[in-house]
């Protein structure tokens, strides 16, 4: 069925014929002869296009119009008219109709209008099922757990969500920071305009900043026409900047800027543009050690430490990991089609042992994992990878018999847990580069 019409005409002969053309275009049509029978059917059934004449007993067309854009903003309504002048269609169209049309214009130009209509209905119907979708996925509700770790933490981020005061989010790698950026934004005053991120330790300092700020045409080579930098499309909204920790000191005197007065310059400009824009930053460094050091501005760190919250990791609330274990096995299930009801008691406590360097996002890689490699509706530990059968504080033992690879995969998920998710500090630790270490994160899975 292409969409639901609704034909109000007090005509009952050529509502008939409109209706049967309709219906062998193939839309499901109702028809009315007045505002009276009409609004019923409005209230009882999802209808994508108001089709009603202009000169009504009753109520006019101009006057139904007028309600169904207001009761019904998705629908959408073509007014038709036997006396048409250019002034009732001007009045028509600034109403919010779709279109204004004389009655004698053809069948043909009728049924393209309508098609257009219909479809420009049924798209506003998904883009709105998609907000909704997006705001319950990024909302507080979502965040998995019961335990008074992360209850706490979710309470602390309800409170400031309605203000727009500056957040830093401090947590290890997966404890899912951006998850509760994205909540405090849906929760807030400005939850309808741009959620904007960034992830600084993603590019290179000339390519952040130019990302960051924009640049005028000709501020350097390729620069070949003028480029919003992220804090214009966060305007009115809200703008993310995860790893901060990892952002370059000049980057930060700039951003030190923006927080004071709203203000920035783009690269090669030298007018500055004003924004209004609510910063959350997160990282997984200690940034006081990192002032203390000297490796991050302290005026910057009080700047957004206006509210701090620390997301604690998944091994300090080890009671929510039968929860979330169970909603990730239902997911992955789903998603595989595959009728798995649950896990046995020895999957569940492996998973508890467990040391979780990788946090919420390790346990869910792991769930799809067992998921996938699951013959039978019950989990079972033999699905587990070694590293979590041979769980404890030192995973690597005497007993181990893996390959060199799985050997690796142990070593990195420990360093990266003794360095508190710090991945500057891991690739330090394992003596290799940064770039060398991500490779290795994506190849292992432990993002």
């Amino acid at each position: 069925m292409k969409g639901n019409v609704l034909i109000i005409d007090d005509e009952e002969h050529l509502r008939g014929a409109l209706s049967r053309i309709l219906e062998l275009e193939g839309y499901r049509v109702f028809q009315a002869g007045d505002a009276a029978h009409g609004y019923p059917v409005m209230e009882q059934q999802e209808i994508h296009l108001v089709i009603t004449d202009m000169r009504l007993p009753g109520e006019n067309g101009m006057q139904i119009l007028g309600k169904i854009k207001k009761q019904y903003p998705f629908s959408e309504v073509i007014v038709i008219t036997a006396y048409g002048t250019i002034q009732d269609g001007v009045q028509a169209m600034k109403s919010g109709a779709f279109d204004y049309i004389t009655k004698g214009d053809g069948d043909d130009q009728l049924l393209v209008t309508v098609e257009r209509a219909v479809e420009k209905a049924r798209m506003q119907r998904r883009i709105l099922d998609l907000e909704k979708k997006l705001k319950t996925r990024y909302s507080f509700e979502k965040i998995l757990g019961q335990s008074k770790e992360i209850r706490d933490t979710i309470n602390l981020a309800e409170k400031v969500a309605p203000t727009d005061s500056t957040v830093l989010l401090e947590g290890e790698t997966g404890t899912g920071k951006e998850l509760f950026a994205q909540s405090i934004h849906n929760a807030s005053a400005g939850k309808n305009k741009p959620f904007v991120a960034v992830n600084c330790s993603a590019f290179p300092k000339e390519l952040l900043e130019s990302e960051i700020f924009g640049y005028k045409k000709g501020a350097f080579t390729g620069a070949m026409a003028d480029k919003k930098g992220l804090f214009e499309e966060a305007h009115d909204g809200t703008f993310f900047l995860d790893e901060i920790g990892e952002m370059d000191h000049e980057l930060q005197a700039k951003l030190l800027r923006i927080l004071e007065d709203q203000s920035f310059t783009r690269i090669g400009d030298t007018k500055p543009l004003h924004v209004n824009v609510r910063i959350i930053a997160a990282t997984n460094r200690d940034i006081l050690k990192e002032v203390q050091a000297e490796r991050f501005r302290a005026d910057l760190y009080y700047r957004l430490s206006v509210f701090r919250i620390r997301i604690p990791a998944l091994r300090e609330r080890t009671g929510d990991i039968e929860e979330m274990a169970n909603y990730f096995i239902r997911f992955y299930a789903l998603k595989t089609n595959k009728k798995i009801s649950g896990m046995d008691p020895g999957y569940l406590e492996h998973l508890k042992k467990y040391y979780w360097p990788g946090n919420t996002r390790e346990l869910k890689n792991i769930i799809e994992r067992t998921v996938i490699l699951a013959d039978q509706e019950i989990l079972t530990p033999d699905l587990l990878p070694y590293e979590i059968l041979s769980a404890s504080q030192d995973p690597v033992n005497e007993d181990f018999d893996g390959t060199m690879e799985e050997l690796e995969k142990i070593h990195i998920r420990k360093i990266l847990a003794l360095s508190k998710g710090n991945k500057t500090k891991t690739a330090e630790r394992l003596g290799i580069g940064i770039p060398t270490l991500y490779r290795k994160l994506k190849k292992y899975g432990l993002e």
